[in-house]
This record gives structure tokens, C-alpha cells and sequence, in this order.
């Protein structure tokens, strides 16, 4: 059976396959230049979560097979998508009337990559080729004015290719970075919420003079401040003023004095990956992360943004609370099937709220503004019907029955 049929018909069966078990199963099994095997490859690798890109990673380098170059290449290259490059993939072998780079990535600020990928520094390369294939890229108008060249290698012992690197005349428009650490980039990438992370992760691979330290200095704390926040900064407990039709709720103060109540985020995670996968499962595709809270497909025509809430048990208070942020607003209108998604942590169901109907709803929420941005309160609250987002500014709530699906439990969580 293909390897898409496969993947579509059993993804449980496929996800116990090795690389070259998948590779086998792919086309032919034969992993050619344009071939049906190389296009059923890339697209099942386009769908599968981060973690499996890893492990595959992991046994191409430590493993000898006789696609595992290609592989590695491909796999590389799916991690430039994942950092939000526009990636166009090399040719697995080189021909004379070809350009044979692995990789372009086009970044959407403007500096283009191009990318060659190794398994190993033992055999020396010509960083003039690799210079020539870039001035043609340029020249042809594949590559824009902006570019440099980034060699990703399998494995950290790189002595003598950072050697050959620092003596060239290249040294400038060149960089080198083992996979391990471009799969920790986007790691932190897919954990953060602001988009501003992304970008200062993609600017590590612009050409850079590295006497004065303090543009790097800058990407990682703006990475490690973004990863460091809570998940959306709504599940907190809410302030006890914050009772159900009171007023708009602003939160002011950091958790440590507020008095907010966090629930642990790999539970947090956790659960948000199940209603991801439900959704997904409902939808009929992969929905891949993008951020902790932004999922879409690998055709980017699917897209959820899900949050999660504790249950509250205050003294008139609302049960759920989240927030709905501009910039997720702005991610979900990329895409005509896209959701706003609501989990909440003690219910085996979920509410995916399309788009359109949200837009529609904004009007009528208490909005926060505040010094770094705004959000609008969406507060859930219990009728005689079910759960409804409350909506103070209207005359009626939005009944959330019609958006509701299931969801797998937690390990110990009781089935609702």
C-alpha cells in the first residue's frame, strides 16, 4: 500500500515504522530526483509532529542506510519550513545543468538561505562551489539581494569545517549549525506565543559581524522571556473582583502578586494536544504546532488556535475564562477553515469556534487594553442548555453546543 493511504488509512500503524521502513513503503521505495517515492516522503513528512522529525533524524545519524544523506536533506528541510521559511527543495545529486544546493529558504524579512546539509565534516567541501551556486541563484532571481549560506551538519565534532570556514574568503556569508540545534530552535519557536520569537530566531542566520555580542544577546532573551511566560496568560485564576457580568477584568499584576493560580503547563500541553488531535481527526488532515497555541496543516489551509482553562469554582463566578488575542485573529483569517478552539481541562469535549463567527461576536466582549497590546475576555458561562460564551455587550449568549466535539481523557481524568 502507498505510503500516503497508509498514513491516511492507519497513522498509528505508520508512526511504528522506521525511517527506512517509511522510505521503503513510500512509491517504488526508491528515493530518485523527482521520483513518486521522494514526493510521497516529503509530503508525509510535511504532516507528521515535530518529535517523529527528530527521532528520524536521530537514526539517519546513527544509523548507516543508503538513503540516509537523502533523507537527512529532506528532513532538514521540513524544519525550515516549520521556522517559517519558504522552502524550495535541492536535488538529492547534483547534475550539470542543475544549481545543486539542498535547500532554499526564503525568510518572509527578506534574507534568503541557501542551505547544504552533511552528515559529516570528514571530507572537505568547496565553499567556492556552494559561493558560485549562491551568485547564480541571485543572477537567475531565485535568491533576493539579501542571502547567506548555511551549512547544517549532522554531527557537533566540526573542528576542521569551522577551521576551513574562518580561513576562506567566505567566512562572512557563511554559517554553520548542527541539526540538533536548529530542531532546539524551533522547539523554541513552537513553545513561545509571540510571533517577534520567530524572527529573532531567523536573524541568527543572517550575516552578522559577532565582535559586539549584543544582537545575539537580544534573540535569546527575547526567546527564553517568551518561552518563560505562562501559556496564554489566561489560565490564572481570575482576580476575586472578577465576577460574572461585573465588569471588564484587566489583568495588571505579574502571577507572583496577583495571587493567580497556574495549572502545570506540560498538563496544560498535554491536554491541548489531545484536542488538537480530535480536531484534526474531525477535520480530516495533520494539524502541526506553530506556536504553543497556533496549529495549521501542512497546506496551511486548516488552522486552530486552542486555549485551555481550569474550572473555576468562585462565588459567582464564570466556570471557563480565556482570551482572545489580535494576533491570533490575524493567523486564523489566513485560512477559510480555521477555529478558535476552547478546552477546558476537567471535560472530555472541546468547542472549535470558526473564525467568521468569533469576528462576528468581538463587539459585543469586554477588551483589555494595555501597554504591549489588547485582548478581548471570553468567558464561558452554565445555562439550562449547556456552556455559552457569555456576551456582556449583547442581548443574548452564544449557545457553544453546536461547536462542541469529543476529546480524548487525560491519564486519571474521569470520562464526562
Amino acid at each position: 500500500m502507498p505510503l500516503l493511504s497508509l498514513w491516511d488509512s492507519n497513522p498509528d500503524a505508520v508512526s511504528q515504522l522506521s525511517i527506512e521502513q517509511i522510505v521503503g513503503t513510500a512509491g517504488n521505495g526508491k528515493l530518485r530526483d523527482g521520483s513518486v517515492c521522494s514526493d510521497e516522503l516529503r509530503t508525509y513528512l510535511s504532516q507528521i509532529p515535530t518529535h517523529k522529525l527528530a527521532q528520524y533524524i536521530e537514526h539517519c545519524l546513527s544509523s548507516s542506510f543508503t538513503p540516509s544523506g537523502m533523507v537527512l536533506q529532506d528532513l532538514v528541510n521540513e524544519i525550515g519550513r516549520r521556522l517559517d521559511y519558504d522552502v524550495t527543495n535541492g536535488r538529492y545529486q547534483g547534475t550539470p545543468n542543475a544549481i545543486g544546493y539542498d535547500g532554499l529558504w526564503r525568510s518572509p524579512e527578506g534574507n534568503d538561505l541557501v542551505v547544504e546539509v552533511k552528515t559529516t565534516d570528514a571530507y572537505r567541501m568547496s565553499l567556492d562551489t556552494i559561493a558560485r551556486y549562491r551568485q547564480k541563484l541571485t543572477a537567475g532571481g531565485e535568491l533576493g539581494q539579501t542571502s547567506s549560506i548555511v551549512i547544517v551538519v549532522g554531527r557537533e565534532d566540526t573542528g576542521e569545517l569551522e577551521a576551513q570556514i574562518r580561513g576562506s574568503r567566505h567566512a562572512w556569508d557563511i554559517r554553520l549549525i548542527s541539526v540538533e540545534a536548529l530542531l532546539k530552535l524551533l522547539q523554541v519557536k513552537e513553545n513561545a506565543n509571540d510571533a517577534e520569537t520567530g524572527i529573532k530566531i531567523r536573524s541568527l542566520f543572517a550575516p552578522t559581524e559577532y565582535t559586539r555580542l549584543d544582537r545575539m544577546v537580544d534573540v535569546v532573551f527575547t526567546a527564553a522571556t517568551d518561552v518563560e511566560v505562562q501559556p496564554e496568560a489566561v489560565d490564572a485564576e481570575p482576580p476575586p473582583s472578577d465576577q460574572a457580568g461585573a465588569g471588564t477584568p484587566v489583568v495588571e499584576e505579574a502571577p507572583a502578586k496577583s495571587g493567580y493560580q497556574f495549572t502545570d503547563s506540560a498538563i496544560l500541553q498535554t491536554k491541548r494536544l489531545s484536542i488538537i488531535a480530535a480536531l484534526s481527526a474531525r477535520e480530516s488532515t495533520h494539524l502541526l504546532q506553530k506556536t504553543r497555541a497556533q496549529y495549521w496543516n501542512a497546506t496551511r489551509d486548516v488552522r486552530a488556535v486552542c486555549s485551555i482553562s481550569k474550572r473555576y469554582a468562585g462565588k459567582n463566578q464564570d466556570p471557563y475564562w480565556y482570551a482572545y488575542h489580535p494576533q491570533w485573529d490575524e493567523f486564523l483569517g489566513g485560512a477559510e477553515r480555521s477555529f478558535f478552539v476552547l478546552g477546558c481541562m476537567d471535560l472530555n469535549e472541546a468547542f472549535g469556534i470558526p473564525r467568521d463567527i468569533i469576528r462576528a461576536i468581538l463587539p459585543h466582549l469586554h477588551q483589555s487594553v494595555r501597554e504591549g497590546g489588547a485582548y478581548w475576555h471570553i468567558h464561558l458561562i452554565e445555562t439550562s442548555e449547556g456552556l455559552a460564551l457569555y456576551q456582556p455587550k449583547a442581548g443574548a449568549n452564544l449557545p457553544l453546543s453546536p461547536y462542541s466535539f469529543r476529546t480524548h481523557a487525560l491519564l486519571g481524568e474521569p470520562l464526562r
